[in-house]
């Protein structure tokens, strides 16, 4: 019991820092380019570099995966950017149904909690499956 604690505690700081150094880099993309299309190449880039930062964390720290070499880690980064895309489906989609379901979309935020609790479970799960069956 312990031991999931401790996964989940550090599952859950490992999301902060992907969540930082996307909306870092979406800064500093902001602030260097301000041409067309600055903000959706912002948030790509963003995207790119918060799923990298998190792959590299939970490949080592949440499934102690020590496997190497290039094939390998484009197959695992592949399979664990497609666990993601099906993740944030379900949390985008739980939050527009909140948004929908409220007066005035008040409840809209608890949508998006309730689909990042529900997107971020799932993806451990799926990753633990899927991307990093060997180590788990």
């Amino acid at each position: 019991m312990r031991r999931a604690a401790a996964i989940a505690t550090r599952y859950a700081a490992f999301a902060g820092v992907a969540t930082g150094v996307n909306i870092g880099t979406q800064w500093l993309s902001l602030g260097t380019y301000g041409g067309p299309l600055a903000l959706p190449i912002a948030m790509a880039l963003g995207t790119a570099t918060g799923l990298a930062a998190k792959y590299v964390l939970d490949k080592r720290w949440i499934f102690d995966d020590r496997t190497g070499g290039f094939a390998v880690h484009m197959r695992k980064f592949s399979l664990y950017t497609m666990m993601g895309i099906v993740t944030t489906a379900i949390f985008w989609m739980t939050e527009l149904l909140f948004d929908a379901l409220s007066p005035g979309g008040r409840a809209r935020l608890w949508g998006a909690l309730v689909g990042l609790a529900i997107g971020y479970s799932m993806k451990y799960w799926l990753d633990r499956r899927f991307v990093f069956e060997r180590a788990s």
